[in-house]
């Protein structure tokens, strides 16, 4: 990939010297309106109006593979940072891999409420809903 271009998989290629992490956009992961505020609420209560959301896959899980969230200061080294909803999001790069298209939405319900992925890699995902394989 040329350096300041866009890749089919929204990761746009820059230079290797600092910030350290690349820039991608909404092609590779998405917040709804309802999810972007929801992680903008927990950010402030945290005390980082300026921090991100990591979103990573990882082993484990009833299908193979389970998703990991977590609020950090800021991006790490060789992460790919989407703006999404008002939010900056973070992945690495194994995890884009498996997230490439997906959106998070977040649902406030007192049954099966909480930060749902839709993702269209997912080749078979548990009754729980909290796995999948791909």
């Amino acid at each position: 990939m040329i350096a300041g271009k866009i890749g089919a998989n929204g990761v746009k290629a820059t230079p290797t010297a600092a910030p350290g992490f690349r820039t991608g956009d909404e092609r590779l992961i998405k917040l709804t309106e309802s999810a972007g505020r929801k992680v903008s609420t927990l950010l402030g209560k945290q005390g980082r109006p300026q921090g991100v959301l990591r979103v990573a896959v990882v082993g484990g899980g009833c299908s193979g593979l389970q998703y990991k969230m977590d609020l950090q200061d800021q991006p790490q080294n060789r992460d790919i940072l989407v703006e999404s909803a008002g939010v900056r999001v973070v992945v690495d790069p194994k995890s884009a891999l498996y997230v490439t298209g997906s959106e998070l939405d977040y649902v406030d319900a007192l049954t099966e409420g909480g930060f749902k992925v839709k993702n269209p890699n997912a080749a078979t995902s548990c009754s729980c809903g909290e796995s999948f394989s791909a």
